[in-house]
């Protein structure tokens, strides 16, 4: 075990209490397994970068329940109907899913999850009093469904080379004038697919002004137009964030929609040169954002119990400050208390040289709001699909 990692005692200090299940209480029908199981894990989100360490730190420590996870990586928008196909089959062989607010309310929709805190909540913490209150807002738009492991302010921000943008834009009026005077330099991806792209949609409606900020439908009439016109000068919508920053750095895009995450990890990893600098625009409001665990239903009982006992450590201190990771979900931890200090050493690293300062003030200073509902992020994603991305291949 190396240095970084949980150590076994660390471990049981920090889950002490938490996971005695299976004898008394709301849980009693869940009893633990008596052979340890494996745990298939599927991230559509990314997730993996902050919290893997931290899982693996769980399984080292209660091998009496995992014998192995197996993690995979998928697109959000694929997952949804491969899990429903698993479950009319009758063969769900996918226990937890590490998901944005894509897949997690495509699954909602489709009554995919359990209701996880609904059903096992005298089971885990205390979830208003542990989290942050941006992470405690998030949690309300899981429906009881899914738990939140990680959060972040998010954006809507800009971001762009110096020497390319001389004046980056500070309203949404000189947004626009920039993408027509220097066509297809201005990029974002598929918000059905991308933190950014979502972000950067449902940021718009407060910017512009529109009626109502949470119904893309009825209230998003300026939002929709300025879209459509920003689409006449960008070449195509990349089906994922990753392109639109590797375009960035290889100078072909000059400006990209991005989120503090975002803006922070590909330029630890080289991906987009550090001098690249982040602009918001005038009325910018932070739309926030949080990755959750949640269950398909069709999970046999004995890894549900396993599962819940999980939730509960990966809700510790100690494992909320892998989360911190190399800046991808800035700063990262869902719950209190959870100094940067408390991170791997080369996380506290990557945030020193690469994390901004003025990313405390607006952190501290800019008003939060909750990504749109469920059922209406469904809705916003299909009519940006149909009159925005259509457009453009």
């Amino acid at each position: 075990m190396d240095k970084f990692e949980l150590s076994r005692r660390g471990f049981m200090q920090g889950a002490a209490g938490l996971a005695a299940f299976g004898s008394t209480g709301a849980f009693a029908q869940l009893a633990l397994p008596k052979e340890a199981v494996a745990i298939n894990i599927v991230d559509v989100a990314g997730n993996l970068a902050l919290t893997q360490k931290a899982f693996e730190a769980y399984r080292k420590a209660k091998p009496n329940l995992v014998s192995r996870f197996t993690f995979t990586k998928a697109p959000a928008p694929e997952l949804p109907g491969k899990i429903k196909a698993q479950q009319d089959a009758n063969r769900v062989d996918i226990d937890l899913v590490l998901t944005g607010t894509d897949a997690l309310a495509a699954g909602i929709e489709q009554k995919l999850w359990l209701d996880i805190v609904g059903q096992y909540g005298k089971n885990l913490p205390d979830l208003n009093s542990i989290y942050l209150k941006g992470a405690a807002m998030m949690q309300t738009l899981a429906r009881g469904q899914g738990v939140v492991v990680a959060y972040y302010p998010s954006g809507p921000l800009l971001e762009y080379m110096p020497d390319k943008v001389k004046n980056p834009p500070t309203t949404a009026e000189e947004l626009l004038a920039w993408a027509k005077a220097n066509p297809n330099k201005f990029l974002y991806a598929r918000p059905a697919n991308s933190g950014p792209g979502r972000t950067f949609i449902m940021g718009l409606p407060y910017i512009l002004g529109d009626s109502n900020p949470k119904d893309p439908i009825k209230g998003w009439d300026k939002t929709w137009a300025y879209l459509k016109e920003l689409g006449q000068y960008i070449e195509n919508y990349p089906t994922g964030t990753g392109v639109t920053m590797k375009e960035l750095g290889e100078g072909t895009r000059h400006m990209i929609v991005s989120t503090t995450g975002w803006d922070i990890n590909p330029r630890v990893l080289g991906v987009v040169p550090k001098e690249a600098k982040i602009a918001t625009l005038k009325n910018f409001r932070w739309v926030i954002d949080a990755h959750y665990m949640v269950v398909p239903k069709g999970v046999a009982p004995e890894k549900v119990a396993v599962l819940v006992d999980m939730m509960n450590f990966m809700l510790t201190k100690e494992a909320q400050a892998y989360t911190y990771d190399e800046g991808y979900f800035y700063p990262g931890p869902a719950v209190k208390d959870v100094p940067l200090s408390m991170a791997p050493p080369e996380s506290q690293q990557a945030i020193k040289d690469f994390g901004r300062p003025e990313y405390d003030k607006l952190i501290a200073e800019v008003p939060l709001e909750l990504p749109l509902e469920p059922d209406q992020m469904v809705l916003a994603f299909r009519k940006w699909d149909e009159e925005i991305g259509s457009k453009r291949k």
